[in-house]
């Protein structure tokens, strides 16, 4: 009796996912708890595994946009795609071995000619435009593995062999002459990247966005960084970086205005009182906005240490969809990338997000005194239908007072 599979229930919200890539073949035999196929949600792609063991038949193609619930295939009893005969250990005579000898040759020739690649496989080298036969298999048989084809390098000549589209509209023959490439790549969006693009579409037109800046002198976080940090990581097995610093100077400003951490829902405002701050982290799919539960009650080290757990997470595509669910405040550092200024958008439904620059020696009044001075640019963008000028500017230059001086953070002043 076969046992259907079907596209489980992946998160409250998400009613339609993405068969992204096969990782068994069709009629192969699966034990239970082998990896079956990869399915991409809107926030996450997640492995499906086998509930029993069983021969595999695949219903649904790779690529395939599915409900939840959906039969993608299913699994018999059986024994699946008989294995390749192995070599006889007996002796033969001279006329056999040398029969063996001549098949044994017009095989491995034929080895070396087709190859087998499983269908994830064969979808990435396809997509790095590499020939399937130029690839040395480490699976069962000289099987090419998922993970041989992502270890695959591409080659120069390889890459031109990509599916292109070309604009010949007024294209000068002088050009192809000239070696000028006018080759247009096409590329399927990803479902996380459409549900991106939906929602920061969502956020502009659906909130009254502004945002407010500041400057932050950040000479005394990073002596404090200086002087303990050997201490910290002896202690705690981790380096005390920036993001700790603005998560916890951003739960105390939030003492004093809580309306930076509410939200509307209908015609009420929802007032936390917990913060659950997300920390953008960009991964090979895009941004995605794990988020670290009661960041309030956390100490410097707790954050330090949920934040390395969930970007490593995030950058290998493990992040559950719980993990990325519910944050009433977002924090983002385009200064990573080198940003000098941005105005971030809202995550929604959340009515603030905090943006983190790049830090650049600048010329800076203390004490009457022009100095030289890090300075990192800061912009708050919320939703004025929730926060006011009042709470956004004065979030903002408490979190500013705090970094400027962190004992304020230690004594909660």
């Amino acid at each position: 009796m076969a046992i259907e599979i079907k596209v489980p229930v992946i998160g409250e919200s998400i009613t339609e996912v993405t068969l992204v890539a096969w990782h068994k073949e069709d009629g192969e035999y699966v034990e239970e708890g082998d990896i079956l196929c990869d399915i991409e949600s809107d926030k996450a792609t997640v492995e499906l595994p086998a509930e029993s063991s069983g021969v595999l038949k695949i219903q649904v193609e790779e690529g395939t946009d599915l409900e939840i619930g959906a039969v993608i295939g299913s699994l018999a009893e059986g024994e699946g795609k008989a294995p390749e005969k192995q070599e006889s250990q007996k002796e033969s005579s001279p006329k056999q071995e040398h029969s063996n000898n001549t098949q044994e040759s017009s095989s491995q020739e034929s080895s070396k000619t087709v190859q087998h690649a499983s269908p994830a496989a064969n979808k990435i080298l396809n997509e790095k435009g590499v020939d399937v036969n130029s690839v040395t298999g480490s699976g069962k048989d000289g099987r090419i593995t998922k993970a041989d084809a992502l270890a695959t390098q591409v080659s120069s000549s390889n890459n031109k062999k990509k599916e292109t589209q070309t604009d010949h509209s007024q294209q000068p023959m002088t050009l192809e002459a000239q070696g000028i490439s006018r080759e247009i790549k096409r590329e399927k969006m990803t479902r996380l990247r459409k549900t991106i693009a939906k929602r920061l579409t969502e956020a502009k037109n659906s909130t009254a966005m502004l945002t407010t800046f500041n400057e932050v002198d950040m000479q005394p976080v990073m002596d404090l960084r200086k002087k303990y940090q050997d201490e910290f990581v002896k202690k705690h097995g981790i380096k005390l970086g920036f993001m700790s610093l603005f998560t916890k100077a951003c739960t105390i400003a939030m003492k004093k205005h809580p309306l930076v951490n509410a939200q509307i829902e209908g015609e009420e405002l929802l007032i936390p009182e917990y913060v659950d701050t997300g920390i953008a982290v960009s991964s090979d799919k895009g941004l995605v906005v794990p988020v670290l539960r009661n960041s309030e009650a956390m100490s410097l080290a707790q954050i330090e240490l949920e934040i390395k757990r969930l970007a490593t997470k995030a950058r290998d595509g493990k992040l559950t969809v719980d993990e990325m669910s519910g944050g009433t405040f977002t924090i983002t550092n385009g200064g990573v990338f080198g940003s000098m200024l941005s105005t971030p958008i809202l995550n929604i439904p959340q009515s603030a997000i905090l943006g983190m620059h790049n830090i650049v020696q600048r010329p800076w009044v203390v004490n009457g005194e022009i100095k030289i001075r890090p300075i990192m640019y800061v912009a708050l963008s919320y939703d004025h239908r929730v926060i006011d000028g009042k709470d956004s500017v004065g979030f903002l230059k408490t979190v500013k007072e705090l970094l400027e001086d962190p004992a304020r953070m230690i004594l909660d002043l």
